[in-house]
């Protein structure tokens, strides 16, 4: 049935108000108060979501600190590269060490390392606490990235720990064949055997009381905390001065 209109000019002037206002709001999208609410509500929600997952563009993703018994893909890759037949260790007795660290630039980096079992967890504790100290750390990759060898590792400033080879010049092993060593900023902390300079760009880094970041030098953090762990350190050696260089045996 059609809605019918008052006849009394003031009822009139009431009905006319009344529509008048209805139709405003209609036209601003309904009630001024509920809308608003469910936008920031929803608004609210999507924010909780990301902050639960961090999945932020600026976020890092950067693994937990971790030791595992070597997963089978990096057997294979390490097989024929830094473990051989032949080697004083069996990849049984190794251990793969995921651990964060801080770089020359300030920031967090995943690093790898492959190290003894029995040395696994003391050298976990030392790079948290190098970590912790903000001691600057160029990269930590695994000696494969540099097809196994030791020369293009330390020129590209890689900390690295095990990988089956010979002490550099001799004919016996050197203690990273038994993945009980650990080289640290290699540029920054030259090896020097019988008057040579190990990588070559460490002779900017000669001068040992020029400090610069990176460097390790009797006495500080990072001797220390190797240290605290059991591990001797290379650069207090008078002969074959290895500054880059801890190992536990």
């Amino acid at each position: 049935m059609p809605a019918t209109f008052p006849t009394n000019p003031a009822t009139r002037r009431i009905a006319a108000l009344i529509v008048a206002v209805g139709l405003f709001a209609g036209a601003c999208g309904g009630d001024p108060v509920t809308t608003p609410a469910s936008a920031t509500t929803s608004s609210a929600a999507s924010g909780r979501a990301d902050a639960s997952t961090g999945s932020t563009p600026e976020a890092e993703t950067i693994p937990e600190d971790s030791i595992e018994v070597l997963p089978a893909a990096l057997r294979t890759t390490m097989t024929g590269v830094s473990w051989r037949p032949g080697c004083p260790v069996s990849l049984d007795d190794l251990r793969l060490v995921q651990v964060s660290y801080v770089d020359f630039d300030g920031k967090l980096q995943a690093g790898q390392l492959v190290v003894h079992k029995a040395i696994a967890e003391a050298a976990l504790r030392v790079f948290q606490q190098l970590r912790a100290a903000r001691f600057p750390i160029r990269s930590m990759h695994l000696i494969e990235q540099y097809g196994g060898s030791d020369d293009a590792s330390m020129a590209a400033d890689n900390t690295s720990a095990f990988n089956c080879r010979n002490v550099p010049n001799t004919s016996h092993w050197s203690n990273h064949a038994y993945g009980r060593a650990i080289d640290v900023n290699t540029v920054e902390n030259p090896y020097l055997p019988k008057g040579q300079v190990m990588p070559p760009a460490g002779k900017a880094f000669l001068d040992r009381g020029n400090v610069r970041p990176g460097m390790i030098v009797a006495g500080d953090a990072t001797v220390k905390a190797f240290r605290a762990q059991g591990f001797v350190w290379g650069g207090a050696w008078k002969n074959g001065t290895d500054y880059q260089h801890f190992e536990k045996a």
